[in-house]
C-alpha cells in the first residue's frame, strides 16, 4: 500500500511558492478560496490514491484546532 511521501520533492521550492501566490494575486478572499479548492481537488485526481490522500489530510490537520466558541445562550 502507498504511503504518503513527505521527503522534499520539489525541484525549485521557491519558484513553486512564488507561482502559488501568484495565483491567488487579485482575487477576492471568497476566489481564493474557491482557486484553493479546485488546486486541492485536481492534486488529489493526480494522486489519485483515497489512503494517500487520507493521510495527507490527517497530517495537515495535526496541530490546527478549531476556535472555540462561547456556548449559544438558550433563551426562553
Amino acid at each position: 500500500m502507498p504511503t504518503l511521501d513527505t521527503r522534499p520533492r520539489l525541484a525549485d521550492p521557491d519558484a513553486f511558492y512564488e507561482a502559488l501566490i501568484d495565483m491567488h494575486r487579485d482575487l477576492s478572499d471568497a476566489d481564493s478560496q474557491l482557486v484553493n479548492a479546485k488546486l486541492i481537488l485536481l492534486l488529489a485526481n493526480q494522486i489519485g490514491d483515497a489512503d494517500v490522500l487520507r493521510e495527507a489530510m490527517a497530517l495537515a490537520r495535526q496541530g490546527v484546532t478549531p476556535p472555540v466558541h462561547p456556548a449559544a445562550e438558550v433563551t426562553q
